[in-house]
């Protein structure tokens, strides 16, 4: 799976009516964002955007025995790569992430390891130090949504895109 991953909060209640309708839940994100590239709001700008870094991350902490799991956490929504994240689902990771400083996962960090299991991007060896930079801060962006969002009560969706 080769693309960008992006967290959104919504209420509890917003959740249950994207997956009792999906396309809800497409219209809920596009209305949510509502950019087509022309009004310059980057997709950075959101809080749970992990871009491509998600696989790395999870790579990360994999290695550091977290049982957070990005790519798999949550129930799928539809076949297009939405998966719903209950309020307990959001709280449950925010408090894994809480107990994973930076520093812990940057140990795991391993260029050569990356290329070889081939973790998407595949981007590790041709900087290491800025590619770790670039990890180090969607983590921050991961943690911090995750925190911000548990705090708040709020579920989430998963986006692939």
């Amino acid at each position: 799976m080769g693309t960008v991953m992006s967290f959104t909060a919504l209420t509890p209640q917003q959740l249950e009516r994207a997956t009792e309708d999906p396309d809800r839940a497409g219209e809920f994100l596009d209305a949510h964002y509502d950019h087509d590239g022309e009004d310059g709001i980057a997709p950075e700008a959101f809080g749970g955007y992990l871009d491509k870094a998600w696989a790395g991350v999870q790579f990360l902490l994999d290695a550091a025995d977290a049982t957070v799991e990005l790519d798999q956490g949550g129930y799928p929504i539809d076949d297009k790569g939405l998966n719903g994240w209950t309020v307990e689902d959001v709280r449950r990771t925010a408090g894994q992430l809480r107990e994973l400083p930076w520093e812990r996962l940057a140990e795991h960090y391993d260029p050569v390891r990356m290329t070889e299991r081939a973790v998407y991007p595949g981007v590790w060896q041709s900087d290491p130090e800025g590619e770790l930079e670039y990890l180090r801060v969607h983590y921050a962006v991961l943690v911090a949504f995750f925190d911000d969002a548990a705090r708040a009560g709020s579920a989430a969706i998963l986006q692939f895109g």
